[in-house]
């Protein structure tokens, strides 16, 4: 949100449930949490509500954050040399106004050795992401190619989030007409 100058007034994390319904797909999965999500947060008629969701799909299977390491390990194993999506989703919402953008990128993970995934998961960068890899951090390097957005797969597509904000009446670029 700092690339495009926006500095939240205040972080209201949503309790809803994450589960996946029964043979709901990665992308309506993701676009409904997050706008149940969104729509979940208290907040004044005047507040802008921005709220979100990343999914790794691979294939019909969605790959939601690990509970601990071995589960980490088993998305990686599955992941390796073969391509995935990531699935990120937005909601912006303003009194009872919401506006919604999915992003879906293809990813490739290069093959990758016991040792590799080893040494990954004693970094603990795994630890709430989805799919079990940040692409942001070391697993960066288990990344060769991807085709769409980096910022959605880092977990926040910065164009489609800066649109929805403008939409919702957000102040982004003061001064540009």
């Amino acid at each position: 949100m700092a690339q495009i100058g926006v500095v939240a007034d205040d972080v209201r994390p949503p309790d809803i449930d994450e589960t996946p319904l029964k043979a709901e797909q990665p992308r309506p999965y993701c676009i409904r949490l997050a706008r149940q999500k969104a729509l979940a947060v208290d907040a004044d008629a005047d507040d802008i509500v921005l709220c979100g969701d990343t999914t790794v799909a691979l294939g019909r299977r969605i790959l939601g954050k690990p509970e601990n390491a071995g589960e980490a390990a088993e998305f990686l194993h599955m992941m390796s040399g073969r391509r995935h999506r990531v699935i990120t989703a937005i909601a912006v919402r303003r009194g009872d106004r919401l506006w919604q953008r999915d992003v879906v990128t293809q990813v490739r993970m290069k093959p990758l050795s016991d040792e590799e995934i080893n040494w990954y998961l004693s970094t603990n960068d795994w630890r709430g992401k989805a799919g079990g890899y940040g692409i942001q951090g070391p697993a960066g390097a288990f990344i060769p190619w991807i085709s769409g957005s980096f910022t959605a797969v880092m977990g926040l597509p910065v164009a489609e989030t800066a649109s929805l904000l403008k939409a919702a009446g957000y102040p982004l670029m003061k001064g540009i007409q």
